[in-house]
């Protein structure tokens, strides 16, 4: 919605928007957009006389400023359909889907066009550090958009990708996530089949040939498919070369890239970027120009500082697949020093216990870890509800030393005193989580 926002600013609309909380670097960017944000909602936000109101598939009944504008009849939109609408329709769309690595991937995408000269237009759910934008709207064939699998509007129900025209999709991975909409895995599933069966006969599917729940999809869907992985059988076939503290190296059907980041997770992102513009007219030497120039997103693997030995570093990470790819990674950019996982359930599934056997799993991959408190808990009802300290006494049990604090002044003080130099605290949250990079880089 944020770079939606800015996007539709940059074009010379006037924008205002409200939303519950406003934190960097979303508020930031914001602010440099000179577009306005009421914290909190109410009637008196809404402006008279707008073009459209533009509603964030967060806001339900009963929230109200939706509600005066239901009550004085003014056109509303959610912003997946805007988007379709007005910004993709008549385009090259190229839709970036899975549970994980998908505004990585649709970053890295659209940097690839940008740098070969393309100019692309994009949509990306994040704030790009290649870019001054998470968005733009232009007149360019290309647009490279983050296909977001959870509900559109509080009137539309179905995923927010089946409104973006795809000509290219990618399938990065599929698993059981969003469990305040989705029922079960069959539910996601059956989401995905809808997508790809709006895939032209003339486009293109990349899929992870290495994920069973991608595989599953193939065998109906409409248009072509080029499954991309590890496996021997994939028919573009990656094989990681070199795994260095600051980039890694690969191939891809023998041809090889140089990526300037870590982890198998970010090696499979750029995988399918390359198959995603060589179908958009790249060459290969443009893509590997690219991929060499390219350097990330922020919230996602960015060090906020280091103090008396102690390196902070603030990720998005919020999946337990995300979270225990992460720290592989970061296995790779610091061999033999101490990781600590600081891990905020804030998430609508990672506050349920649906994946609390995961979350262990993950968290004991760290040498260290601290569970917070679980975000707004009384939203979830309690036999629901993830079970911080049981967790912890979990990973504390399967050899990982692992604290539950009540919040974050007592998270900084374990920190300050179980941590020595030379340790990585990665912070996990898909929040602000009250500031805790700032707070622990200043008691350390």
């Amino acid at each position: 919605m944020g770079s939606t926002a800015v996007a539709l600013r940059a074009l010379g609309h006037r924008i205002t928007g409200s939303d519950a909380n406003v934190y960097p670097p979303m508020s930031t960017v914001l602010e440099q957009a000179d577009i306005a944000v009421t914290k909190g909602y109410a009637a008196e936000n809404l402006p008279p006389g707008a073009d459209v109101y533009v509603v964030g598939n967060t806001i339900s009944r009963g929230n109200e400023e939706l509600e005066a504008l239901l009550e004085r009849k003014w056109p509303y939109s959610s912003m997946a359909d805007l988007l379709g609408r007005e910004v993709i329709q008549g385009k090259r769309s190229f839709v970036v889907t899975g549970t994980h690595g998908k505004t990585t991937t649709t970053t890295m995408l659209a940097w690839l066009f940008e740098q070969a000269g393309r100019a692309p237009g994009f949509l990306i759910g994040g704030v790009p550090e290649n870019f001054d934008t998470g968005a733009r709207f232009n007149h360019s064939p290309h647009f490279v958009i983050e296909g977001d699998e959870y509900d559109t509007a509080f009137f539309d129900k179905r995923s927010k990708f089946l409104h973006y025209r795809p000509e290219c999709a990618i399938l990065n991975n599929i698993e059981f996530d969003h469990a305040d909409i989705f029922e079960n895995l069959e539910a996601i599933l059956k989401s995905f089949r809808q997508l790809l069966n709006t895939v032209p006969r003339n486009g293109l599917v990349l899929m992870n040939g290495d994920d069973p729940n991608c595989l599953g999809l193939k065998e109906k869907c409409p248009a072509p498919v080029t499954t991309v992985g590890t496996g021997a059988g994939c028919d573009a076939h990656l094989v990681i070369t070199e795994a260095a503290p600051e980039h890694t190296r690969f191939e891809l059907n023998g041809v090889p890239f140089l990526l300037p980041m870590i982890g198998e997770f970010n090696v499979r992102n750029a995988a399918m970027c390359v198959c995603a513009a060589r179908f958009g007219g790249l060459s290969d030497e443009e893509i590997r120009a690219g991929l060499e120039a390219f350097r990330g997103v922020r919230r996602r693997q960015t060090v906020r500082g280091e103090k008396n030995g102690v390196t902070v570093i603030d990720d998005f990470g919020h999946h337990p697949t995300a979270l225990k790819a992460t720290l592989a990674g970061f296995r790779q950019r610091y061999p033999g020093r101490r990781l600590w996982a600081v891990f905020e359930p804030r998430s609508n599934t990672s506050r349920r216990n649906v994946l609390q056997p995961q979350l262990i799993e993950a968290l004991s991959t760290a040498d260290g870890a601290v569970v917070a408190a679980v975000n707004d808990a009384g939203k979830v009802p309690l036999e629901e509800r993830l079970d911080p300290e049981k967790v912890s006494l979990a990973v504390t049990a399967a050899g990982t030393p692992c604290f539950h604090e009540p919040d974050v002044t007592a998270i900084v003080e374990r920190l300050r005193q179980e941590t020595t130099s030379g340790d990585v605290l990665i912070i996990f949250s898909n929040g602000g989580f009250d500031g805790i990079h700032d707070k622990l880089l200043a008691a350390l």
